[in-house]
Parts: structure tokens; C-alpha cells; sequence
């Protein structure tokens, strides 16, 4: 039976790599499918690894329905064996129902991909409906490191190298279009909830154990 999976871990823990390693051995095995992005960093319509891969994909806008897009594509002859579904956190609640669907009544295998929480610690709306409705969370084992060598498990979106908690849920950032230097970076988190990203701690020359002053304990 096709199954609903969603797999998450924080940046750099290889959640896109991932993506295209699947679709990769899909192909191999004859399998036809479709890659989904949505905000992806490199550009509309396209799905990259920080390790510089890059394959065409469909941007996954706001008012596009993915069960439709599937029976539309399928009722004009195409086969679909399994959508890899990239940047999951960015889709919304009713989208992410609608690739339940497409598992429950179409048999299509449906592998998303994403992270949980944003820039506050707070649930992506599409995250938090792939926690609730899908069949397996797999949380990805590369463990992205923080700067003080501790496992990092939280997202900080940085303006300069100093990280911020204020600001739209959604800005594609770590791109060549560096005006607002808007970066991110993982961090474990006694150093997300300090507020001590890369660039502070090396101005300061901080050890992992030092409160930088202003900071919330």
C-alpha cells in the first residue's frame, strides 16, 4: 500500500540530498514520478542541495491543488508512481491533506520533505499537518552540528551573522542576493534560546558556556 512519509531533521542534515537520491533509485527502477519544491533557495520551480545538485521541479504556489494536478495528470495518460515533495514545511494545512488523499485514493507514494519549526520554535503550519496525518515521521540521522560542536536541533535565521526572532515566517535566505545579508544557521538549543550564532561567538571569542551580554537566559 502507498504510504504518506514525511521526512525532517533541521538544515544541513541532507533532507534534499535525500530527495534526490530517492528519486534517483526510483527512476532506476523503471518508476515514474514528479519532484515538488516550494521556496527553495536556489530559484522557482527548482530543488537544490547544499551539496550542488539541481533538478527541475513544480513550484507548489498557494492556490495550487496537488490532488487535482495529479488526476488532471494522470486522466490525460501520465503515469505517477510517486511525488517527492521538497520544502514541505511551506505548503499549507489543506495541501498537505490533499497528498494524503492522493495516497489514500490514487496509491501514490508521497515522500515529503522538511523541517519542523521556524525562526520562533514554532510549528510550520504544513509540518505540523504532515506530524499529524502521516503514516511515518523519519527524522533524518546526519546530525548538523552547531558552532559549539553540540547536536544542533533548531533553525536561526540571521540578518549579518546576528540572529533575529522578529520578521516574516517565510525568507529565502543563503542566496547570492546578499542585501539584507540574510543567512541561516543551526544551532543546539542553549545557544538558539542565547542567541549566540557563529559570528558573535568568534567576535567575542566566546566559549560554548559564555552568556553574551543582552542576552536572553
Amino acid at each position: 500500500m502507498a504510504e504518506l512519509v514525511f521526512f525532517t531533521g533541521t538544515m544541513d542534515c541532507g533532507k534534499s540530498t535525500l530527495a534526490l537520491q530517492m528519486d534517483h533509485n526510483a527512476r532506476q527502477r523503471g518508476l515514474a514520478g514528479r519532484i515538488l519544491t516550494c521556496h527553495d533557495r536556489a530559484g522557482t520551480a527548482t530543488l537544490s542541495s547544499r551539496l550542488g545538485l539541481t533538478v527541475p521541479a513544480l513550484e507548489v504556489r498557494p492556490d495550487l491543488d496537488l490532488q487535482q494536478f495529479v488526476v488532471s495528470e494522470m486522466t490525460s495518460g501520465a503515469r505517477i508512481d510517486y511525488l517527492i515533495c521538497d520544502e514541505a514545511q511551506f505548503y499549507s494545512a489543506e495541501q498537505i491533506e490533499q497528498l494524503g488523499r492522493i495516497v489514500d485514493e490514487l496509491s501514490v507514494e508521497v515522500y515529503a520533505f522538511g523541517i519542523l519549526t521556524d525562526l520562533r520554535t514554532r510549528l510550520f503550519e504544513g509540518s505540523r499537518r504532515l506530524v499529524e496525518l502521516a503514516d511515518r515521521v523519519e527524522t533524518l540521522q546526519v546530525q548538523a552540528l552547531c558552532w559549539c560542536g553540540q547536536r544542533a536541533t533548531h533553525n536561526a535565521r540571521t540578518v549579518g551573522g546576528v540572529m533575529v526572532t522578529e520578521g516574516e515566517q517565510v525568507v529565502v535566505g543563503d542566496t547570492e542576493d546578499h542585501a539584507l545579508e540574510v543567512g541561516y544557521e543551526v544551532l543546539c538549543r542553549r545557544h538558539h534560546r542565547r542567541r549566540v550564532t557563529a559570528r558573535v561567538a568568534n567576535a567575542g571569542s566566546l566559549s560554548p558556556d559564555v552568556l553574551p551580554f543582552g542576552a536572553v537566559s
